[in-house]
C-alpha cells in the first residue's frame, strides 16, 4: 500500500525480513524484494515461501555499498535494537538519493509487558519517538502513523495489566496467538475496523492511536 505510494525505483531490501511475511506481500504486488535475515531458520522459511533472493547474514555483514539500495524496510525490527538511530544511519547510508525507509515498531512504552521482553523487544515507541530516531539519522519523514487502533485496550487488558499484577509471565506468551484472533461478532468488527484503516491509509490518511507505528522516511 505505502510502497505503492512512494514506490522504489530497483529492488526493495526487507531487513530483518524473518520469514518472508512482508516481502511474500511485497512480490504478490509487483516488486521486486531482497530478503536479509541472520536467523538461519528465518531465512530457510522465507526460501520456502518462494523468496529469493535470501541472504542469511546481518546487514553488516552484506557489505552493499553505499548509496546502491533503493528502498530498505524494517518491520518490527528497531525494538529489539539497542542503539535504533545508529541503525538508521547505517540504512540511510546505504540508501540511494531519494530513496525511502519504511518501518513498523509497536506503540506505546506503557503497553510493555512479559510479552515484549520475552519476544526481545527493548521498548516499544511512540510516533514522535520513531520521528526523532528517523530525523536523527538524517531522514526526512515523508509519512507516520499510528496502526492498528483497536489493539491498545486489548493488548493493555490481556497481556499489559496481568503483567504488572504477577499473574502473566513470559512462558504464558504462547497464549498471544489466540489472544489476537478473536471469531464471532468480535472478528468481523475487527475486519471491518482493519478495513477502514487501509482505505484511510491509502488515501492518504493517518490513524491517530494504534497497537503499531509505521513511518516512510525518505533520504534527500
Amino acid at each position: 500500500m505505502l510502497a505503492g505510494r512512494f514506490p522504489p525505483d530497483g529492488p526493495f531490501l526487507d531487513i530483518g525480513g524473518g520469514n518472508g511475511f512482508v516481502a511474500k506481500g511485497l512480490l504478490a504486488a509487483g516488486f521486486s524484494c531482497i530478503l536479509v535475515e541472520p536467523g538461519e531458520e528465518g531465512a530457510l522459511a522465507a526460501r520456502s515461501r518462494g523468496i529469493d533472493p535470501v541472504i542469511c547474514a546481518t546487514l553488516d555483514d552484506c557489505a552493499f555499498r553505499p548509496a546502491s539500495i533503493a528502498a530498505a524496510g524494517m518491520f518490527d525490527v528497531l525494538e529489539h535494537i539497542e542503539d535504533d538511530v545508529a541503525t538508521l544511519r547505517q540504512v540511510y547510508t546505504l540508501l540511494k538519493p531519494g530513496g525511502h525507509m519504511f518501518a513498523t515498531v509497536p506503540a506505546f512504552q506503557f503497553l510493555f509487558s512479559a510479552d515484549d521482553a520475552e519476544a526481545g523487544h527493548l521498548r516499544r515507541y511512540s510516533l514522535s519517538r520513531l520521528t526523532q530516531a528517523c530525523t536523527e539519522a538524517g531522514f526526512t519523514v515523508a509519512f507516520a502513523s499510528y496502526l492498528f487502533a483497536p489493539l491498545p485496550p486489548i493488548v493493555l487488558l490481556l497481556r499489559t495489566l496481568p503483567s504488572w499484577l504477577g499473574l502473566r509471565r513470559p512462558a504464558d506468551a504462547a497464549r498471544s496467538a489466540g489472544e489476537h484472533a478473536p471469531q464471532g461478532l468480535l472478528a468481523r468488527w475487527m475486519d471491518r475496523a482493519l478495513a477502514f484503516e487501509f482505505n484511510r491509509l491509502a488515501a492518504g490518511g493517518r490513524i491517530p492511536i494504534g497497537g503499531s507505528c509505521i513511518i516512510v522516511a525518505r533520504k534527500p
